[in-house]
């Protein structure tokens, strides 16, 4: 577990994360405001996961930009522990916080983590 900890230092400064474990599970909690499960993809590939995440962000009339510092996109791949595995993984949103259930299995083929709003 600790190269995913670990790999959660490096996410960009404005991503918030939480890790997760039980003795059947991984829970990573990311927060991603304005993402909704239409806006978001992830996928576990070769024993890492990827996280690729869209905002919406509207423009008031009148106005612009003087500072932003809210990214729109966030493409993060971070290692999964050797315990963990993408089969069976589930995934929410709920006002833009996403979370990911990894249970710990035996390892899976490729495939993509189905992510719903709650």
């Amino acid at each position: 577990m600790s190269a995913l900890r670990d790999a959660l230092r490096d996410l960009p400064e404005a991503v918030f994360a939480d890790l997760l474990e039980s003795e059947d599970a991984y829970l990573l909690v990311v927060d991603l405001p304005g993402a909704t499960a239409d806006t978001v993809d992830v996928r576990v590939e070769k024993g890492r996961l990827h996280i690729e995440a869209r905002r919406e962000k509207d423009l008031p009339p009148s106005f612009e930009y003087v500072r932003e510092d809210r990214p729109l996109f966030l493409d993060a791949e971070l290692p999964l522990p050797p315990d963990a595995t993408g089969a069976g993984a589930e995934g929410s949103t709920d006002r833009g916080i996403l979370e990911l259930r990894l249970p710990k299995y035996e390892a899976a083929p490729e495939q993509p983590i189905p992510i719903e709003d709650a």
